[in-house]
C-alpha cells in the first residue's frame, strides 16, 4: 500500500511516536481516528465508520466533535486504553498542524465521574519496599514504606491505586505483580533513579519538605517516578500537587489486605458495595466526605488526641439534631472543592466549574455560622478545625468570582458570556458596541416594513448566506432597488444590502473581539484560581471532614450508638454488642466480650451457623470503628487501643495461583503469627479444618499456644475442635465463650447468646436437616454418628446385593481399622490379612523416594522441641513434595 500523506500520513506518523494505545487526532471541529484506530474505537463506542482517501488509498475514519472528547477518552481509559491526545494549531504559513499534547491514562484521567479516588501508585524495591501514591484528581500525594512484599501488598491494597508503576527490581516480581489491580505501566527506568528522583521531589515539594519526610530512599524513587509520569503525560496537574505526606506504620492501625477483605469494609465478599461497612454508615452528603470516609475505614488511627477530638465532634452533632440537619443541608450545596483545584492548575476548569468553586468557598462560612451558634458544637473541636483554612483568602476568592462570573454561563468557554457586566472596562465597551450593532439587527424587519411598505419581512443569519433580509414571493416584485437578490425558496426570496453586509463584518469583528477578550480574561481568572490550589484543597479537605463527622453522628443518633471509652491499656470490654451491618438487616441478639491482662484469648465454640463468626466480626468491627474515631453499636464499650487487627475467617481455592484451600489459611495464619504484636486484635474463624483431623488439631493447638506465649495478642478464636477447649485449664490467659443453643422433644434452636464456658455439642447434623440435605442422609448421619461416638463398628451399606461390611473408623486418623467382631468391636489384628513387616514397622516397600523421604523426616521431627512457624514450613514443604510426585 502506497504511504498515506496529508491528514491521514500526519495521523499515521504521530501514532507511530506516541506512547499510547490509540490517537486522537483534532482536524477542526472533531477529533479524529484513523485506520486500525477508527475500527477499534468504533467497535468500542458504537461510532459509524467512514472511509478517508489518502494517496489512492481508503483509509477507516471515526470521529467525534472537539465539545464531547471527554466521555469518549473516559470510556476507553476506563476500558484500559492509553490514549493519546493530539491537538491542532496554526502555523506561520496559515496552515494547521498538530501535536500531541497528553497521553490520558487510567492514573491519569482527569474527566472521572467516579466519586472514589484514582491513585496513580509506584512502587520500587530495594532493602525493602517504598510506596507512592497520587491522586490527579485532587492533588493529594502520599509516600510510604514498606519491610517486606506483604506491607508493600497491604498498602497498595489499601489505595486500591487504578494504574501502577513497578520499578525495574518490581517488573520481575510475578508474585507481588500478580495480586495488582488495575493497568500496570512500565514507565522508563530512568524516572526511578534515586538522584533524578530526589531532584524531581525536592523541585515539586521543597527540598526542606523532603527531608523531613523521613521515608526510605526507594519511597523517594517512587514518588519521583510519579511525577516525571504525570509531566510525562501532559496531564497537566503538577500545579495541585502542592504537597506531599508520609504514611507511616506508627501512625496507623495495620490492616493487611486479608482483614479488609474479610471484615467488608468497602465491599462485600461478592464484590459489591451494598452490604458493606462503608454502604452501611456512610450518610455524607458530598462526594470528597465519601472518600475521605473510606479512607477512614481502610486508616483507621491510633492517636488517643486525634480520635477523642473525633468522638467529641461526633457527640456534639450526635445530640444537636437541628444544627446537624442544617450543617447537611448546607454541605449539599458543595462541590468537590479538590478536583476542582486539578481541574483549574490543568487548565480545563470552564465558567460552570468556577461556577461551583465559588458556591462551595460560600458553605464555609456558612457552616461556620452554624457551629459557632449552637452551644454544644461551639465549644467542640469542630470550631478549631473550621479555623485551620484561611477563610479570609477564601472569602476574598469567593467574592472576586461571584463579581466576575456571569450567572448562569455556557459550558463552553469561547462563545462569550462567561463574565459580568463590570468585570472589565475594556470587555463592557466591546459588549456594548456589540449590543448595539445586534440591535440593529433586531430591529431592522419593522423599520424595512415601514420604509417600504413591505409585509412578510424577516432578517435571519445561516452558516451560508449570512446575514439577509427574507420577503415573501408575493411582497419580493416591491423590493427597492438596493436590494440585492441572494437566493430564491419556495414561497419567499432572500436579499442582501450594502449597508446590512457592512454591519454584518461589524457585528463578526465584534464577537471575534468580545469572545477572544473574554477568553483572556476569562482565562487569567482560572489562573489564579489554580495558583490558589491549596486553599481550595484546604477549604475543601475541611468540609469533606465536616461531612463525615456529621454522617457519623447521623448513624449514631439514628441507630443507639453509643461512644467509646478509648485508653491505652490492655483490655477490651464490649456490653451489649452488635454488629454493624447485620443489626440493620435482622433482630439482632447482643452480645458481650471481655479481655484483660488475664483473660486475653478466648476460644470460641458452638453450633454451626449459630453466629460465632458475625460475633468475633463485630468485635474487630467495632473496634475499628472507635479507631476512626466513630461511636460503636453496644451499651458501652471500653476499648484498650490496637496496633493491627487480623483476620483469618474462611478460605476460598486460588487455582489460578497454584494454591488450594488449606494453603490459603495455613498462608494467612503464618502472616498473622510473623506479624501480629501484644497490642493487636486477631480474629480466627477455623484453623486447620482443610487437612486431617489430627493434623488440624495439631496445627490449631500449636497456632494457640504461639498465640499465647509468643505474641500476646488479644484474641478470639472459634473452632469445632474441642479438643482446645482443654487449653483454658493449661494456658492461664485463655478462657471459653461458646453461643447456646436449646434443644427440646429433638428441636435444636440457636439462642445467638456467647455464654462462658464450653459447648458441648455442634449441631452440625441439625445444620444439614435445616440446608434441606435429604431425611436418609440426616438419618443415616445420626447413627453413623451415635455409634462413632461409641467406637462401635458401622456398616458400609454397598448398592449392590452383597451382605454389608462392618468396620470401625479411627476418628483420629480419618481412616478404617478394619473389619469389626460380631459384637461390633474391632477384629484382632492377627485374625486380619496385615501389611505389616515381621519386626512390627510398617514396611515402606513399593513407596516413591519423594513418598519415603517426607516418611523419614516425619520420623526424625520432634514436634514438642519445634517452633510452631518452623512446623508450620514443613508441612508445606511436605505437601509440595508429595503434591509434584
Amino acid at each position: 500500500m502506497p504511504e498515506a500523506t496529508g491528514i491521514v500520513g500526519e495521523f499515521l506518523s504521530l501514532r507511530e511516536e506516541a506512547d499510547a494505545d490509540l490517537l486522537a487526532m483534532q482536524c477542526g471541529d472533531f477529533y479524529e481516528f484513523f485506520a486500525e484506530d477508527a475500527e477499534l474505537v468504533a467497535e468500542e463506542l458504537d461510532l459509524k465508520v467512514s472511509q478517508k482517501s489518502s494517496h489512492g488509498s481508503s483509509y477507516p475514519m471515526a470521529g467525534v466533535p472537539v465539545d464531547d472528547l471527554t466521555p469518549y477518552l473516559k470510556a476507553l481509559v476506563e476500558r484500559g486504553y492509553r490514549v493519546a491526545v493530539a491537538d491542532q494549531y496554526d502555523t506561520d504559513d496559515g496552515g494547521h498542524a498538530r501535536e500531541v499534547v497528553r497521553v490520558v491514562t487510567p492514573g491519569t484521567l482527569l474527566e472521572t465521574s467516579d466519586a472514589d479516588a484514582q491513585y496513580l501508585a509506584a512502587v520500587v524495591a530495594g532493602e525493602g519496599y517504598g510506596l507512592a501514591f497520587a491522586d490527579v484528581t485532587t492533588g493529594r500525594f502520599l509516600v510510604a514504606d514498606a519491610e517486606d512484599r506483604g506491607e508493600a501488598l497491604t498498602e497498595l491494597y489499601r489505595f486500591s491505586p487504578v494504574e501502577t508503576l513497578p520499578g525495574p527490581e518490581v517488573r520481575t516480581d510475578d508474585d507481588l505483580l500478580s495480586e495488582l489491580d488495575g493497568t500496570l505501566t512500565l514507565h522508563e527506568t530512568e524516572a526511578f533513579a534515586p538522584k533524578r528522583a530526589a531532584h524531581a521531589v525536592g523541585e515539586q515539594f521543597g527540598r526542606e519538605t523532603v527531608d523531613r519526610l523521613d521515608v526510605s530512599r526507594e519511597a523517594i524513587a517512587a514518588a519521583g517516578a510519579v511525577l516525571a509520569y504525570v509531566e510525562e503525560t501532559g496531564a497537566g496537574v503538577l500545579a495541585s500537587m502542592t504537597r506531599i505526606g508520609a504514611h507511616h506504620g506508627d501512625d496507623h492501625v495495620t490492616l493487611d489486605a486479608t482483614t479488609q477483605r474479610n471484615l467488608e469494609l468497602t465491599e462485600t465478599m461478592h464484590g459489591e458495595s451494598e452490604g458493606s461497612l462503608f454502604s452501611t454508615i456512610d450518610h455524607t452528603e458530598t462526594s470528597a466526605g465519601g472518600r475521605l470516609l473510606k479512607e477512614w475505614l481502610c486508616r483507621p488511627r491510633r492517636s488517643p488526641a486525634l480520635l477523642e477530638e473525633r468522638l467529641a465532634c461526633v457527640e456534639g452533632l450526635s445530640t444537636a439534631a437541628m444544627a446537624r440537619e442544617e450543617l447537611r443541608d448546607r454541605l449539599g450545596e458543595a462541590y468537590d472543592l479538590e478536583r476542582l483545584a486539578s481541574r483549574a492548575t490543568h487548565g480545563s476548569a470552564d465558567a460552570r466549574d468556577l461556577v461551583a468553586v465559588q458556591e462551595t468557598l460560600a458553605v464555609l462560612p456558612a457552616v461556620a455560622d452554624v457551629v459557632s451558634s449552637t452551644p454544644d458544637l461551639a465549644d467542640s473541636p469542630l470550631t478549631d478545625r473550621l479555623e485551620e483554612p484561611d477563610r479570609e483568602a477564601a472569602g476574598a476568592l469567593c467574592r472576586e468570582l461571584e463579581e466576575a462570573i456571569a450567572e448562569d454561563p455556557p459550558s463552553t468557554v469561547t462563545q462569550g458570556e462567561l463574565l459580568r457586566r463590570g468585570y472589565d472596562p475594556d470587555l463592557d465597551e466591546v459588549i456594548e458596541r456589540h449590543e448595539a450593532v445586534q440591535a440593529w439587527f433586531d430591529g431592522l424587519a419593522d423599520r424595512e416594513k415601514r420604509r417600504h411598505g413591505l409585509s412578510h419581512v424577516t432578517v435571519d443569519r445561516n452558516t451560508t448566506d449570512g446575514y439577509y433580509v427574507q420577503v415573501g414571493k408575493s411582497a419580493a416584485d416591491g423590493v427597492p432597488e438596493e436590494y440585492d437578490e441572494i437566493k430564491t425558496l419556495k414561497n419567499s426570496k432572500r436579499f442582501t444590502t450594502d449597508e446590512l453586509e457592512e454591519k454584518e463584518r461589524e457585528l463578526l469583528g465584534l464577537e471575534e473581539q468580545r469572545g477572544e477578550l473574554e477568553y483572556d480574561l476569562f482565562a487569567e481568572l482560572r489562573d489564579r484560581v489554580g495558583e490558589r490550589a491549596e486553599l481550595l484543597q484546604d477549604v475543601g479537605r475541611t468540609l469533606a471532614e465536616v461531612d463525615v463527622l456529621a454522617g457519623l453522628a447521623t448513624h449514631a443518633a439514628e441507630n443507639r450508638w453509643i461512644r467509646p471509652d478509648l485508653h491505652a491499656g490492655e483490655g477490651l470490654s464490649i456490653q451489649a454488642g452488635r454488629h454493624p451491618v447485620v443489626e440493620g438487616t435482622t433482630e439482632f441478639v447482643p452480645n458481650d466480650v471481655a479481655l484483660d491482662d488475664d483473660r486475653r484469648f478466648l476460644i470460641v465454640t458452638g453450633p454451626n451457623m449459630s453466629g460465632k463468626s458475625t460475633y468475633m466480626r463485630q468485635v474487630a468491627c467495632i473496634v475499628l470503628l472507635a479507631q476512626i474515631g466513630s461511636f460503636v453499636p453496644a451499651r458501652e464499650a471500653e476499648i484498650g487501643l490496637v496496633d493491627g487487627i487480623f483476620t483469618r475467617v474462611g478460605a476460598l481455592d486460588e487455582l489460578a495461583g497454584g494454591r488450594s484451600t488449606f494453603m490459603v489459611e495455613m498462608s494467612e495464619l503464618s502472616n498473622i503469627l510473623h506479624s501480629a504484636t501484644e497490642d493487636s486484635l486477631v480474629i480466627l474463624d477455623e484453623v486447620g479444618r482443610g487437612t486431617a483431623t489430627y493434623d488440624g488439631i495439631s496445627i490449631a493447638w500449636a497456632a494457640t499456644e504461639y498465640l499465647h506465649n509468643e505474641v500476646g495478642a488479644k484474641t478470639l478464636f472459634a473452632t469445632h475442635y474441642h479438643e482446645l477447649t482443654g487449653l483454658a485449664d493449661h494456658l492461664p490467659r485463655v478462657g471459653n465463650v461458646h453461643v447456646a443453643a436449646e434443644e427440646r422433644e429433638g428441636e435444636v434452636t440457636f439462642l445467638r447468646t456467647i455464654r462462658e464456658g464450653p459447648t458441648d455439642r455442634s449441631y452440625g447434623i441439625h445444620v444439614a436437616d435445616l440446608a434441606g440435605v435429604p431425611g436418609p442422609v440426616v438419618s443415616r448421619s445420626r447413627e453413623v454418628l451415635d455409634r462413632l461416638r461409641d467406637e462401635k463398628a458401622i456398616e458400609a451399606r454397598g448398592g449392590g446385593d452383597d451382605e454389608p461390611v462392618q468396620t470401625v473408623f479411627d476418628v483420629g486418623s480419618g481412616s478404617f481399622r478394619g473389619p469389626a467382631n460380631a459384637d461390633g468391636g474391632e477384629r484382632p489384628a492377627e485374625s486380619r490379612s496385615s501389611p505389616e513387616s515381621s519386626d512390627g514397622g510398617e514396611s515402606t516397600e513399593g513407596l516413591d523416594p519423594d513418598a519415603k523421604r517426607v516418611l523419614e523426616d516425619l520420623e526424625g521431627i520432634d514436634v514438642a522441641e519445634t517452633a510452631p512457624i518452623e512446623l508450620l514450613s514443613k508441612v508445606s514443604e511436605w505437601q509440595r513434595t508429595l503434591e509434584d510426585r
